[in-house]
């Protein structure tokens, strides 16, 4: 897999709302914290933009880590890569005796080496055994959750994480075609998906898969969940100064990430108190206004950051005790 079709969404961006918290003068080497290392580009730029920096980088796919391994071996030990979920953030700190960090960075979105990569299933454009699992030396396939889950559960999950209006019908004929023979490859769904739906509905918003491919993969890797728990522990990690970005990739995610950094923004005194103590200011400043959107050009040089929408946070106080 050439790494050279490996563009960062929004890179610019990213390392301009981070540079506050790492360029600022501190005896002690600043900390990043690269939530979603994939193919090492957000890193590698994070490495070079700010030198005196250490990296620390999670990734729960094992071959994006090797890969990333050698892109960013001639930055030596400033970078630590760990085979982690992200919401494992704090153990990973804990591990590595590092209270607290200046920056950290999310991009949500699925690796391109994911997406390309045939036999990972991901993409519903090519043939390809129905497995999505980021980490595939854990958890279910989505061919399991396919032939396993109950129908209900399966309606639920398409409603809730793919925003399928057409969920219903998509499961009743997954539900039929399993009692055949067991789903095991993506071309067989995408036939059915295209099938099940009423023509008027094939004529909005792409592939007509997209949107129960994007339902598969969050279910397999319990994304949403994850996440939940992800951001209010990064937010926890940042130093006073330090400051977060997350780029997001569909409105669930946008929205999870929105409500975490808008509570952290937000005073928590009582209504009507003339002064508000210290304890319950904010302890977030928002540094974006809404989500910021990539540039015309940048969608027109990398088809994959369309959806993109980032969301940036400095943590201005600490937790009270």
């Amino acid at each position: 897999m050439s790494q050279t079709r490996h563009v960062p969404v929004m890179l610019q961006r990213c390392l301009d709302l981070l540079a506050p918290a790492l360029e600022a003068p501190e005896p002690r080497q600043p900390v990043v914290v690269d939530c979603t290392l994939g193919l090492g580009g957000h890193s590698e730029a994070l490495l070079s933009a700010f030198p005196s920096a250490r990296l620390i980088a999670l990734d729960r796919d094992k071959e994006a880590l090797r890969l990333s391994g050698e892109r960013l071996a001639p930055y030596g030990d400033r970078a630590t890569l760990v085979h982690a979920v992200y919401d494992e953030l704090p153990e990973v700190l804990d591990r590595l005796g590092v209270p607290k960090v200046q920056g950290v960075l999310f991009d949500l979105g699925v690796s391109s080496m994911q997406l390309d990569e045939a036999d990972r299933g991901f993409a519903y454009a090519q043939d390809a055994p129905l497995d999505m699992r980021m980490d595939q030396t854990t958890g279910v396939s989505a061919a399991e959750v396919l032939n396993t889950y109950p129908p209900g559960e399966l309606v639920r999950i398409l409603r809730a994480y793919g925003e399928e209006k057409q969920a219903k019908r998509i499961v009743s004929a997954i539900v039929r075609e399993r009692e055949k023979e067991p789903f095991s490859n993506s071309a067989r769904l995408v036939e059915l998906i295209r099938e099940a739906l009423p023509q008027a509905a094939k004529r909005t918003g792409g592939n007509p898969a997209k949107r129960t491919f994007q339902a598969l993969r969050i279910e397999v890797n319990g994304e949403l969940a994850v996440l939940e728990r992800a951001i209010p522990a990064a937010v926890r990690s940042l130093a006073v100064g330090g400051r977060i970005a997350v780029l997001s990739y569909h409105s669930l995610e946008d929205r999870l990430v929105k409500q975490v950094l808008a509570a952290g923004a937000a005073t928590t005194a009582p209504p009507g108190l003339p002064v508000v103590p210290e304890r319950y200011q904010p302890r977030l400043k928002l540094l974006t206004r809404g989500a910021e959107l990539p540039t015309e050009e940048e969608i027109a040089e990398n088809r994959r950051a369309a959806p993109a929408r980032l969301r940036g946070a400095e943590r201005i106080r600490e937790d009270e005790r």
